[in-house]
């Protein structure tokens, strides 16, 4: 790209990571990681909200737009067929990288919330009905809240909260209390935005399957940091958001078991969805093109798929490694800090520390640790309901990434305690 020399540009991911390899080689091929903020090297620790984007992923989106920008499908032309070629091929990456067993599971959307919505209004309109229930984790995100509020008020079903203890993790025998013969849905987060927890999805969709539930996973914040094998944990759907997972934003994914999404109706109809159209009747396009109405995000698609191929060249197995021994250190420093609560403690947790600081707003602990080049979020975090269960309305959240180091968290650990201290 214009203004990086061809220097910077190599890439320097290999097959080893952490401990095994510098966290530099990584860090060298997200070339934002070389801004300065008030004159000092960006901390980026704010990736449960965003990821910074790789060479690989950048020079992906401009070999589209400068090579083969064209639509996709149907189109006889060479930009169509290469167009196609790099779509379909980025949906096979996802297929892959996820384990699901065809491409007819993977539906491109717009991101996580997208996809639940998409579930809530097609599954949801032919499966719930007056009385039926839906399960949600106390540590939901609201956009795995409100699609099922909406759903439960024109369905007149009935929404049940899992509860979750002190350390922020689900309580299995509250949970299994919980699921009745009327439980249709358990939509569950499989890492906590708020809290890093890591919840036994496989344990509780098992639960709910033996119940005769169908079970919808939130992985945005789980497919950047672990291997996930929708195969081994047997969800009914699966969601993730590519710009969390180091790909561009705007584009998402919806995984469906084949025989679920072939009872579904459209969510949405025009363009792209249909086989054949006339005044008096339409019929609709197979899997997963049903899903798929309008032009798709090409571009985003395509760079989502780079950002998965980088992402395994790493290693998920290594980039998990790593993070939880980041996320450990961080908890641990941040344990003999004065003054410091850390909200989500279960040991079982990764990627994300979020915390408070006696006396100190969270949002002006995150403008002093802004002038420190450290970036991290303050607020609710789109999961309200889950500090309430805190007493909070807002904390501090610092959320890990690939390209974060050692030296990023004692960086972060000291100028929390300069906080804790008055400065």
């Amino acid at each position: 790209m214009p203004g990086f020399k061809a220097a910077e540009r190599k890439h320097h991911t290999t097959a080893t990571y952490g401990k095994y390899a510098p966290v530099e080689a990584v860090r060298g091929d997200f070339p934002i990681l070389k801004k300065k903020i008030n004159g000092k090297p960006l901390v980026w620790l704010d990736n449960a909200a965003t990821t910074q984007k790789p060479f690989a992923v950048i020079d992906a989106l401009n070999r589209y737009y400068t090579g083969y920008n064209s639509n996709v499908h149907r189109g006889a032309h060479t930009l169509a067929r290469l167009s196609t070629e790099a779509y379909e091929a980025a949906r096979e990456r996802v297929r892959g990288f996820i384990g699901a067993s065809s491409q007819e599971e993977i539906i491109f959307v717009r991101g996580t919330t997208e996809a639940i919505n998409l579930v809530a209004s097609s599954w949801g309109s032919i499966n719930i009905r007056q009385g039926d229930e839906i399960l949600l984790t106390a540590m939901e995100h609201h956009s795995n809240i409100v699609p099922w509020q909406m759903l439960m008020r024109a369905r007149q079903a009935v929404i049940k909260v899992i509860p979750i203890n002190a350390r922020g993790e689900v309580m299995l025998e509250e949970y299994r209390k919980l699921l009745t013969p009327r439980t249709r849905l358990v939509s569950m987060t499989h890492v906590s935005n708020v809290l890093g927890t890591i919840n036994p999805v496989d344990i509780m969709t098992e639960m709910a399957h033996e119940h005769g539930a169908h079970v919808m996973i939130d992985g945005a914040q789980s497919v950047p940091h672990m291997r996930v094998d929708v195969g081994r944990i047997n969800a009914d759907f699966y969601a993730f958001s590519g710009h969390k997972a180091y790909g561009p934003t705007g584009i998402g994914v919806l995984y469906g078991k084949r025989a679920l999404l072939d009872k579904m109706p459209p969510w949405q109809s025009g363009g792209g969805m249909i086989k054949d159209v006339g005044f008096d009747k339409t019929t609709y396009s197979g899997l997963p093109y049903k899903f798929e109405a309008g032009t798709g995000n090409i571009a985003d698609a395509v760079g989502l798929g780079s950002a998965l191929e980088y992402l395994e060249k790493i290693g998920m197995d290594n980039i998990e490694r790593h993070e939880k021994e980041l996320t450990e250190a961080a908890m641990h420093s941040f344990s003999r800090i004065p003054g410091v609560r850390v909200i989500g403690t279960s040991p079982n947790k990764t990627s994300v520390i979020s915390f408070t600081i006696k006396g100190v707003s969270p949002e002006n602990a995150a403008k002093y640790l802004n002038q420190e080049g450290i970036a991290v979020r303050a607020g609710h975090h789109c999961a309200q309901p889950a500090l309430a269960a805190y007493g909070l309305k807002s904390c501090i959240r610092a959320s890990l990434g690939v390209y974060n180091s050692m030296e990023d968290i004692e960086l972060l650990v000291k100028s929390v305690g300069k906080i804790s201290r008055g400065m």
